[in-house]
């Protein structure tokens, strides 16, 4: 088969990067050499290639991270209220003594130090594998960046349903802080497994989540990016879906000088479902990229892209939605929206919806729009003596809600959207 939009590589003029891969074992040194090996096929990422037009990936390849002010905010508070193992990352580094025990009953957690260090381990045969095989027809060098050159993250097996989420907290102290994360997940079949994730992680960050999900495993994943202004991060999520498997991913941002997430989600089982979502509010020097690949490979399998950027003052949200269809996907059913609400005319919202479809038998549709905000609302609400900035910020909170709301658990929809609420009202702080 022949894929529309597949064309020859060409050879970036990028000086690569000189890169010292991390001592490990057997099976983590062949990974690494593997995603060196891309790197040097591909180079680093610049902005006159096709799926970074639109945002400049200079501050997430140079040689130092830009330094980012430490912003001193009470992180810890979200999902409080849940029951939760909590595992620290300082920096980018694992906090043992700060986290919960890993022991937890239906997973395995361990972490990714001391899994490379060994030469036989159940992930040898994932690590780095969904991040290779998604390398094609798009390449997504920044990826095999943090694969080659990774140490620290989560390595996590699902043999059941777990007894809580496992919450993934990101502490940033120190302003030059440039970090590399990998975690790994498997589900066995018929397991359940939700992760939770929130805080700034660093100055920079690369980070990457490989997650296998088996036959009838459902994964459900939220996070919350940080308030944190100065930070430039780039992260990907790569998931592989079996029978009647279920994907779940929701990201919050707010805040934020360069953000680019990637959700690369393949179906490669009959009847799963996937969902990929999220909501962002950004202000001034703010660049937020969301850029989703979905690849249907299997039988009467349903994806949904839903995407609410609000911005002000300059800022500039992106999104990129690919829906591709294989020809044995029949009774596909796709479902991509991106919606931008302007607060200003200096803000800017770009939109790259696209279908691929090779099946005859399916139902994909894409819709993307850009607007202000409805006057005869705001006049409404002020009209009853509510302040302008407030009613705005209702408003604000309406049209991102609606994003908040594909995620499935009531408590933690809840607890995302009251920190929504925070972050909007500390703006005019």
């Amino acid at each position: 088969m022949i894929y529309a939009d597949r064309k020859p590589i060409k050879k970036t003029a990028y000086v690569m990067p000189h890169v010292t891969l991390p001592e490990g074992g057997m099976w983590a040194t062949d990974a690494r050499n593997a995603a060196l090996s891309s790197m040097s096929e591909f180079g680093m990422p610049q902005k006159r290639d096709e799926y970074w037009r639109y945002t400049d990936p200079t501050a997430l390849t140079s040689d130092t991270p830009p330094p980012a002010s430490i912003f001193d905010a009470d992180e810890l508070a979200l999902f409080d209220n849940v029951d939760r193992v909590k595992l620290f990352f300082v920096d980018g580094n694992f906090d043992a003594a700060r986290s919960d025990n890993l022991a937890l009953s239906g997973v395995e957690i361990e972490t990714l130090r001391a899994a490379g260090k060994t030469d036989i381990h159940w992930v040898s045969s994932m690590y780095g594998m969904l991040e290779r095989n998604a390398q094609r027809p798009i390449p997504r060098p920044l990826a095999a960046l943090n694969t080659a050159t990774a140490t620290e993250g989560i390595i996590i097996r699902a043999t059941g349903k777990a007894q809580k989420p496992i919450s993934l907290i990101y502490l940033h102290e120190d302003e030059h802080s440039d970090a590399t994360i990998h975690h790994t997940i498997k589900l066995d079949e018929g397991a359940d497994l939700t992760i939770l994730e929130n805080g700034p992680v660093a100055a920079r960050c690369n980070k990457v989540m490989e997650v296998d999900v088996a036959d009838r495993a459902s994964f459900h994943h939220i996070r919350a990016q940080g308030r944190d202004h100065e930070r430039n991060a780039v992260t990907h999520i790569f998931a592989r879906l079996g029978n009647e498997s279920s994907f779940k991913s929701f990201t919050l941002t707010v805040n934020g000088v360069l953000t680019r997430n990637e959700a690369i989600v393949e179906f490669t089982g009959d009847d799963a479902h996937a969902t990929v979502a999220g909501a962002c509010a950004g202000d001034g020097t703010f660049h937020h990229d969301d850029t989703v690949f979905i690849t249907h490979d299997g039988v009467n399998c349903e994806s949904r892209q839903v995407f609410k950027k609000v911005l002000r003052n300059g800022a500039i949200g992106v999104f990129q939605g690919k829906i591709l269809v294989k020809p044995e996907a029949q009774k596909t059913d796709g479902y991509q929206i991106s919606q931008g609400l302007l607060l200003d005319d200096n803000s800017i919202f770009q939109a790259k919806p696209e279908l691929e479809i090779y099946a005859d038998d399916v139902a994909c549709s894409h819709g993307s729009t850009v607007g202000a905000l409805d006057e005869t609302a705001l006049f409404y609400l002020t009209s009853r003596g509510i302040p302008h900035e407030q009613a705005q910020d209702m408003l604000t909170l309406a049209f991102l809600s609606e994003a908040i709301e594909e995620i499935e658990d009531e408590t933690l929809a809840d607890a995302t959207r009251a920190r929504l609420e925070r972050w909007m009202a500390h703006r005019h702080d």
